[in-house]
């Protein structure tokens, strides 16, 4: 099958660099509207089996345009949510911003037992973000596609870890763009395998926007 993660459109908080992971969260800014807008036209040529969002309310706005596109409804699965802040919750300090993706990222390579200040550990993440990917990946068959709307640090720590052909280091070091995303082929029990990394927004250069000040690692939301 056919797995593509797409994180969500702009929102208020990565404006100003918060991490804010808690539910319902943010809607979406103008710049993420025209985001979501766009991502129909590239996914133009992509198999569209399934659609899947998070609890995240800016996740459901980000996924309505395809959902109208293709006629299909999305799947809420509360695996697919953002890798929780714990106590760094609302903050937008370069140095909790640092702890935060530092965290995801020793999960991704092998550290589960380490928790984020206050929230959860390596373990609860992988277990649930794990379980999703397989809820979705048995919703829509082993020649499907799953088209899921994820968030930033949850899809690139899941995918470093998860995705052959992806670097930890790579992911680490590259924010990933509102509505950027990555597409792999396999299935959850023989692994994933890369097929492409599109770090610009769905709709291209023209829809991106320079990394907030208060987020050196774009890792929020």
């Amino acid at each position: 099958m056919r797995l593509i993660l797409i994180r969500h459109g702009q929102t208020p908080s990565n404006i100003h660099g918060l991490l804010d992971t808690d539910a319902p969260g943010p809607g979406l800014t103008e710049l993420g509207v025209a985001q979501a807008e766009a991502v129909p036209e590239a996914l133009a040529r992509q198999a569209v089996d399934g659609i899947f969002v998070s609890t995240l309310v800016r996740t459901h706005l980000t996924a309505a345009p395809l959902v109208r596109a293709r006629g299909v409804e999305p799947v809420e699965l509360d695996g697919f949510r953002e890798v929780q802040a714990g106590d760094l919750e609302g903050t937008n300090t370069a140095q909790n911003q640092r702890t935060y993706i530092g965290t995801a990222f020793a999960w991704a390579r092998g550290d589960r037992e380490l928790a984020m200040p206050g929230g959860p550990t390596g373990v609860q993440f992988f277990a649930r973000y794990d379980d999703a990917a397989a809820r979705a990946a048995a919703a829509v068959g082993p020649e499907g596609t799953a088209v899921v709307f994820s968030h930033g640090a949850a899809i690139r720590c899941w995918s470093s870890a998860r995705i052959r052909g992806l670097d930890v280091a790579r992911m680490e070091d590259t924010p990933l763009a509102n509505t950027g995303y990555v597409i792999a082929e396999g299935d959850p029990r023989g692994g994933w395998d890369l097929v492409e990394f599109h770090n610009a927004p769905a709709g291209g250069e023209a829809l991106a926007v320079a990394t907030p000040a208060g987020d050196p690692t774009g890792a929020q939301g």
